[in-house]
């Protein structure tokens, strides 16, 4: 089994962090976040997405039909 490190705890559980699965303190929490991150739990801030930066189409000039 793997030493604690010295610092910092484990931002699943808040147990002391493991050098080796840093920055989680066993597999167990970093299998627990990437199912957090593969469900969709976390998310970065920001504008919601929509189609304000979708190209316009381009306007058709009737002097080139």
């Amino acid at each position: 089994m793997s030493q604690p490190s010295s610092g910092g705890i484990c931002p699943i559980c808040g147990k002391p962090r493991d050098q080796a699965m840093r920055p989680f303190c066993s597999k167990r929490c970093a299998d627990l976040d990437l199912a957090r991150w593969l469900k969709g739990e976390y998310a970065i801030p920001g504008a919601p997405a929509g189609d304000e930066n979708v190209p316009a189409e381009p306007e058709e000039d009737a002097e080139f039909h």
